[in-house]
């Protein structure tokens, strides 16, 4: 593990994020964010081996010197891409610190948004397994590290509990995952969050019309108001799962955390409005020393714009323990 050298700067938030709000929309609010050098960008494709003929595509991207630095794989939220804010912005401050990068659209996202038969889902851990099983010394000569944001975290984090000893990989970050998806979902439906659920909804099922076979019919999509109704008509029968209480309990990252062999960071802030930190609190996180929970009392959800630097306070942490265990 890591160990006590680490010491992680303390987070502040910075004028004028103040509050989980503000932390959380900022990246919304202030635009895209930064544009990356498309001289040193290759796409990058991995075909689905389950017979769909769907692909998840990538942006592989290395640094101007040639370093021998493990690459990272940047695994995006709900409703996001590899083109998120966040992403771009993780991935120029890694760059510029001569880590080649891979940025991840899961399946359906991004380039594939309405050409794949099916969407990902917080626990189609079987799509990152494939990735990291195609890659070769081009990709993984120096290591590997992987990133999860959000929804994306609750896949990585399943992921490493799953592959446990077996996982190819040299550390790993969550960032604001609902490692409990049962107490997520009521989380975000909340009184307090029904404009984030009303944002999340309605790009949902912008997201499932688009699917090119057996898209939801509008009286399928009719009268569904909420995240759970949405999880419980539309994701988890197209998912294999009996409904989404079900598809909750065979995919919560919770249930992995125990088995994870590899150095993790778990990233959190106290005030998520999103995810409750209830769930952090009571996982008994010294009963394994392969986790390194890091839970700030603000920084909002996957948001972290504090004091002392304009890259955000999670990126400088990511960047802080990969670096201890690179070396």
């Amino acid at each position: 593990m890591a160990g006590p050298e680490l010491s992680f700067p303390k987070f502040r938030s910075r004028w004028p994020w103040w509050g989980r709000d503000l932390q959380t929309m900022r990246n919304v609010l202030m635009g895209g964010g930064p544009a990356l050098e498309a001289s040193s960008s290759e796409r990058v494709e991995f075909p689905m081996k389950d017979g769909s003929g769907d692909l998840l595509l990538a942006t592989l991207q290395r640094p101007r010197d040639a370093t021998k630095r493990p690459l990272v794989i940047l695994i995006h939220g709900l409703t996001g891409s590899a083109e998120s804010s966040y992403v771009r912005v993780s991935a120029r401050h890694l760059l510029g610190l001569g880590y080649p990068v891979l940025r991840l659209n899961l399946r359906g996202a991004g380039p594939t948004r309405g050409r794949s038969r099916f969407l990902y889902h917080a626990g189609r851990s079987e799509d990152l397994r494939q990735v990291l099983g195609s890659m070769d010394g081009r990709f993984a000569g120096n290591g590997l590290f992987l990133v999860g944001y959000s929804l994306g975290g609750n896949m990585l984090l399943k992921f490493l509990g799953e592959a446990g000893r077996r996982a190819v990989v040299l550390g790993a970050v969550s960032i604001s995952a609902p490692i409990d998806l049962a107490a997520a979902r009521l989380g975000i439906q909340r009184p307090r969050n029904r404009v984030y659920q009303r944002y999340l909804l309605t790009r949902l099922k912008e997201d499932f019309a688009a699917l090119p076979i057996e898209p939801p019919t509008p009286a399928e999509l009719e009268g569904i108001a909420t995240i759970y109704d949405f999880d419980n008509r539309i994701v988890a029968p197209r998912a294999g799962f009996i409904d989404a209480d079900d598809y909750y309990r065979c995919c919560t990252a919770l249930a992995f955390l125990p088995e994870i062999a590899v150095p993790t960071l778990v990233i959190h802030s106290r005030d998520d409005p999103w995810i409750p930190f209830a769930t952090y609190r009571e996982f008994p996180w010294k009963s394994n020393p392969r986790l390194m929970p890091l839970f700030p009392r603000h920084g909002g959800h996957v948001g972290f714009h504090g004091t002392g630097s304009l890259v955000p306070w999670h990126d400088r942490c990511m960047a802080q323990f990969f670096a201890r265990l690179a070396a």
